[in-house]
């Protein structure tokens, strides 16, 4: 009696790529970009694939792909198979091979007032790493591999992650020196109640941990509300009132002024990195090279020193492999 036919004897492993693709870029043209094949290669090698395994891998829907629950165990699976071609190859070179794609998520905010500034030097250092930032108002799944990496201003719950905490920054009261001329400058924090704020939109806001002009004034009158920390900033800026900043995103001081020094909130930056990731060279470079360059900027972050002075450190910690 012939045995069963093992359906896994016809698998490619061009499909598998494909599918991994596919599963980060999140749609089949986007896939097809970043593959550079066409779409209905793209669509003929996910389909070829799931007749192989005989089953859906993903729903398809108007806003892309989306995995089945059959479609993420198959993904756990080949980024297992990834892992395994990663440290095969770093054992053959002996060094390390820090080649690769990180698709790295974080906040707006420190995403284009802070990180974006500081990747040079990684590039230059890592040539052969390429690295694609994602801002986001919500939690990644880093289970699901909307992204390999998440720096978050909280502790993300779930499965197959690698979380660590790999720095802080502090958060303080900030407006223009023309709005304060207008309105007079608060002394103390009863006379705050007195004032205009600038806030987050709060339907579109997920996370309470971005919630920090509460925690520092109690139920401010926001006049101007928005999902973007760089709009907020250009709104305080402008004079429309007082906003609630973290102090990197004051690198340029903007012509900010701080209102109340000492009243301010802390925040914990976490590193979560897929589970299966997690020893991966290029993913140990880029985890490494944030860790160094928030322990070099610590009193930059939490307010400490003027950002004149982070420039300094900053550059030292670039100035390192990481």
């Amino acid at each position: 009696m012939a045995e069963p036919a093992d359906p896994l004897a016809k698998l490619d492993w061009d499909d598998l790529k494909v599918f991994l693709t596919s599963v980060r870029c999140q749609s089949v043209s986007a896939a097809s970009r970043e593959l550079n094949i066409s779409h209905s290669t793209v669509s003929r090698r996910l389909s070829r694939l799931e007749y192989t395994l005989g089953t859906a891998l993903f729903e398809r829907n108007r806003d892309g792909l989306m995995l089945t629950t059959f479609g993420r165990m198959v993904l756990r699976r080949a980024d297992e198979v990834v892992a395994g071609i990663n440290n095969l190859r770093s054992d053959i070179s002996g060094d390390g091979d820090t080649r690769g794609v990180i698709r790295f998520a974080t906040m707006e905010g420190i995403a284009s007032l802070y990180l974006s500034s500081r990747l040079a030097k990684f590039q230059a250092n890592y040539p052969s790493v390429r690295l694609e930032l994602l801002t986001t108002a919500r939690q990644v799944q880093i289970s699901h591999r909307e992204a390999d990496m998440f720096l978050s201003f909280f502790k993300p719950q779930g499965d197959k992650m690698a979380t660590q905490k790999i720095g802080s920054f502090a958060i303080g009261l900030y407006a223009s020196q023309d709005y304060l001329d207008r309105h007079g400058t608060p002394t103390d924090a009863s006379d705050l109640t007195d004032h205009a704020y600038v806030g987050y939109l709060d339907q579109f806001v997920e996370l309470d941990a971005v919630r920090w002009l509460e925690e520092l004034v109690q139920n401010p009158r926001i006049v101007f509300w928005s999902n973007s920390m760089i709009a907020q900033r250009a709104a305080a800026r402008g004079g429309l009132g007082i906003v609630a900043l973290p102090h990197f995103a004051l690198a340029d001081q903007e012509v900010l002024v701080p209102v109340l020094p000492e009243l301010t909130a802390k925040r914990n930056l976490w590193m979560t990195v897929h589970h299966d990731l997690r020893h991966s060279p290029h993913i140990v470079a880029l985890r490494n090279y944030f860790a160094r360059l928030f322990q070099e900027d610590a009193d930059y972050l939490m307010g400490r020193v003027p950002p004149a002075c982070a420039t300094q450190t900053g550059k030292r910690a670039q100035a390192e492999t990481a």
